[in-house]
């Protein structure tokens, strides 16, 4: 089955960002694939994000423009451009991101070759704030795979992974099943759905840079604020993700012995999580060792001098 006179929705979410967001748009109304939806959602800018948008629209009637009065969160707003969506397919993009032209097309062949699929990744380029730009292919066949446990014993490994492997979020989705999936609104949110997809359906996986994203680590208090989520979820991120993720195994159709295989895999990724941590602190309290260390011996150095100076 081919894809080519098919509806593609892409979903802009933006806040505040006028400054950047001519760039996504230009790359998401210039992609290959013609028939083509760009769903923008504005969550409240107090900037003039809604003058360039709305500016857009004029000129491109493939674009819907909405603008939500008051901030309603982070994920809302990922959700609303969800739900205004009108394409048989779907997918994300960052107001501060961009897509090579045939990033559309390049899925849907994907979709095409394997009507299995229920997600299709690309391979993405990250580029950091001091401008370096990182990327990395991913080739692994386990999230193709018909096995919903091997799918999701993957999805856990990947989540430990570099991000720079495959971004779940970012891939293009058949639009109605991903509607279907209910979201709670907490930090790591979206390795939680990446795990109800990998359960959900196989993958597939683009190995050609068509997507580009800047890359900026954020700490978890500043995304718990763009989520509306409380402060305290910072301190029990990786608990409440497993929990999660247990609670909807338990709610899925798999037998009980699928679920138990389940559950096991989310407790070995929570144990592999809490030993790179443990080893990330490590490491710096070494740095910070070794640096009072040099400090404590270029004082002493710097003690020794002025005594010498004053006999």
């Amino acid at each position: 089955m081919g894809y080519a006179d098919t509806l593609v929705s892409v979903g802009l979410p933006v806040r505040n960002g006028a400054e950047r967001i001519e760039r996504v748009i230009e790359s998401v109304l210039g992609q290959d694939h013609e028939n083509l939806e760009l769903v923008i959602c504005d969550n409240a800018s107090t900037d003039n994000t809604e003058d360039v948008c709305r500016a857009f629209a004029e000129r491109d009637s493939r674009i819907v423009y909405q603008r939500h009065p008051v901030n309603i969160g982070l994920l809302n707003n990922f959700d609303s451009a969800l739900r205004l969506a009108s394409g048989t397919f779907f997918r994300w993009v960052g107001d501060d991101d961009w897509l090579d032209p045939r990033c559309v097309s390049r899925s849907l062949d994907a979709f095409a070759e394997d009507d299995r699929l229920l997600v299709v990744t690309v391979q993405t380029a990250y580029t950091d704030p001091a401008g370096v730009t990182r990327t990395a292919r991913y080739d692994g066949d386990a999230l193709r795979s018909d096995d919903a446990i091997a799918r999701f014993n993957e999805m856990m490994r990947l989540l430990n992974e570099t991000y720079l492997l495959i971004d779940p979020l970012y891939g293009t989705f058949r639009r109605e099943p991903l509607l279907n999936i209910r979201r709670r609104n907490m930090l790591n949110e979206d390795q939680v759905l990446a795990s109800r997809l990998a359960l959900a359906g196989p993958w597939g996986h683009v190995n050609e840079v068509l997507a580009h994203r800047n890359w900026a680590p954020e700490r978890a208090s500043d995304i718990a604020r763009k989520l509306g989520v409380p402060s305290w979820q910072c301190y029990f991120q990786s608990p409440l993700q497993c929990k999660e993720m247990l609670h909807w195994i338990a709610k899925s159709d798999l037998d009980e012995s699928a679920q138990k295989a389940a559950r096991r895999a989310v407790a070995q990724m929570y144990m592999r999580r809490q030993r790179l941590i443990a080893a990330r602190r490590s490491r710096k309290i070494l740095r910070i060792a070794h640096s009072c260390l040099s400090n404590g011996s270029g004082l002493r150095k710097v003690g020794q001098r002025q005594q010498a100076g004053s006999v």
